[in-house]
């Protein structure tokens, strides 16, 4: 038996994983697709630790993170060995051809990197329009390379271990060199992907690697090898990020980006080699006697987290179960926060956001008075927040996809909370011969240029980082001391699914297990969405009765929580994925 097989039988022998599903829903057609098609649930336990622990996407990743953890290492040591395991074994959510937002916390200081992809130097706003001056259908602008800005990732990975690494670079490296070269089984989950997946075997790398010789996806059990990526990250390991921004490797990426035979992109040398991670200020905000930070534009995430939060925060949710009520005011929360974020989050190089205000406890009255609890608003109008510089922006919704999300807390009490992306399930649909897929990040800008007359604040534009809904959180108790550590994959339903999740845990007081698997629910200033298949959709009739247009959607959040209490660490990845949170005693 592998030692990959022994895990996965471990952790269901732990009750960490019931037996796989088997059972692949396809996306329901009358819906915009979700970020990553779900492929079940999988039962999970609470888990448990006294030392440390990993809350991340796949067994094998968070097992890379607590060996390393076991050695001595930070939690961003661990941070550095799960993302590159994450590439191997969940592609299509991460890897080294996307980007990365980063929340730190060194019991003194919250610290947040932005490892965001940028556009090309070549791009324009009129990138995603087609010829009739149309946006264009999504798909369309996806696969190819005109999709895929400037990756961050490895870069952000040798940042944060430069300043908050204690093993060494090699190290933290060595566990996805290892299972690169000895190879790993496709799980269900990948494999029940792969299946529904319409576009990546057209690309001759992607289908040599993921597909058997008649063109079908390889089976559950399959051992995959990737001494591509092994050779690729021996390089990282011995020459540090500048292997993947120069030479061969950069090399390798731009040929694929520009030699698509249908939609080429324009990602230079010079791209990847100006490429820089910036050290942004945190947003953080009271919630309750809690401390609720996170990342700031161009993520809009904790921004609209907290001005969510804010507007709970005037109802005795603790009082509510979950059910329609609370729904009504989570709904209508939501509805508030994005319709600001449409108008004034972009990237702040390119647009002046009004953080402050946004954030500012009085306006967030103001907007928390907005909410009728008896009656849905309907569509929310975008505020008028305090602190900002006189402009006009169009309103833009955007259209964001897939990513990844792990927790981390080393023995020391440091947390890494980090959202991870390529996009869309399987990015561009490129994979490099260097072994990794490239991300399709620019679709997350504004397809649109203007609206209403009036420039769209995300619109593309050279050097640019489109606007997020990542949100890494960290939770500070009101003796700023660590309390936990959140966040989810789900595009710009990861809103909702964080703030979800930190009313389970800090109103409701629930396990973060518990806490993750609760129904997903929420509004994004269009219908109240309730997560199709869950107890949720029991709760329609009573909503619609306030007024809500109410749409039953798949909801594929991947939380990973861990809470810290007087006993230790305890942690819950959520039940919709294939991770797990496992740590050292």
């Amino acid at each position: 038996m592998t030692a990959q097989a022994t895990l996965w039988r471990s952790l269901v022998g732990l009750g960490f994983l019931a037996a796989a599903p088997t059972l692949w829903p396809a996306l329901a057609q009358s819906v915009a697709p979700a970020p990553e098609a779900p492929t079940g649930r999988v039962a999970k336990s609470i888990g448990t630790a006294t030392k440390d622990m990993v809350a991340a996407a796949n067994p094998l990743a968070a097992q890379a993170g607590r060996e390393i953890l076991a050695a001595g290492g930070s939690a961003v040591d661990a941070a550095v060995a799960v993302q590159l395991v994450l590439n191997l074994v969940e592609p299509q959510s991460s890897g080294i051809g996307g980007g990365a937002f980063m929340v730190l916390w060194d019991g003194k200081d919250m610290t947040t990197l932005d490892g965001r992809e940028t556009a090309p130097a070549a791009a324009k706003p009129e990138r995603f329009l087609g010829p009739d001056g149309k946006p264009m259908k999504f798909y369309d602008a996806v696969v190819g390379g005109r999709s895929v800005g400037v990756p961050g990732t490895v870069r952000l990975l040798e940042t944060a271990h430069k300043r908050w690494g204690k093993l060494p670079w090699k190290q933290v490296i060595e566990p996805a060199i290892r299972l690169s070269e000895e190879g790993f089984t496709i799980s269900p989950r990948l494999n029940g992907l792969l299946t529904q997946e319409k576009y990546l075997q057209n690309d001759p790398v992607a289908r040599a690697y993921f597909y058997d010789a008649e063109g079908k996806p390889k089976a559950v059990g399959t051992v995959l090898r990737n001494p591509a990526f092994a050779k690729t990250l021996r390089s990282i390991a011995e020459k540090g990020s500048d292997a993947f921004y120069t030479g061969e490797v950069a090399e390798d990426i731009v040929a694929t980006v520009t030699g698509h035979a249908t939609n080429p992109g324009d990602v230079t040398l010079d791209d990847l080699k100006s490429y820089k991670v910036l050290e942004r200020d945190a947003v953080c905000g009271s919630y309750r006697v809690y401390k609720i930070c996170g990342m700031g534009p161009p993520s809009s995430g904790q921004i609209a987290v907290q001005q969510i939060m804010s507007v709970l925060e005037t109802r005795d949710m603790a009082s509510l179960k979950p059910g329609p009520e609370a729904v009504h005011w989570i709904a209508e929360a939501g509805r508030l926060a994005f319709a600001d974020r449409g108008l004034y989050v972009a990237d702040p190089a390119f647009v002046s956001v009004p953080v402050k205000g946004l954030t500012d406890p009085g306006y967030l009255k103001s907007r928390a008075a907005l909410v009728n609890p008896d009656k849905s608003m309907g569509k929310a109008k975008p505020g008028d927040p305090p602190f900002q510089k006189t402009f006009l922006w169009g309103a833009s919704d955007g259209i964001e996809f897939g990513t990844s999300h792990m927790s981390i807390v080393d023995r020391n009490g440091n947390a890494v909370s980090m959202t991870t992306t390529i996009e869309d399930g399987f990015g561009a649909r490129l994979m490099t011969k260097s072994g990794f897929l490239l991300n399709n990040e620019l679709t997350d800008f504004s397809f649109a240029t203007v609206e209403d007359g009036k420039p769209v604040a995300n619109r593309v534009e050279a050097g640019k980082r489109p606007r997020s809904s990542m949100a890494p959180t960290i939770v500070l108790d009101s003796n700023n001391k660590l309390y936990a550590v959140v966040g989810s994959p789900g595009g710009s339903l990861i809103i909702n699914y964080v703030a979800k999740t930190l009313v389970g845990l800090l109103d409701w007081k629930l396990d973060p297990q518990v806490a993750a698997d609760l129904p997903n629910v929420g509004s994004r200033n269009g219908p109240t969405e309730l997560e199709a298949g869950t107890e949720a959709e029991g709760w329609k009739a009573a909503l619609e009765a306030k007024g809500h247009e109410v749409k039953l959607i798949d909801q594929n959040s991947g939380i990973h929580a861990i809470v810290v209490t007087p006993a230790g660490l305890v942690g819950g990845a959520d039940s919709r994925r294939e991770g797990v949170a496992i740590g050292n005693n």
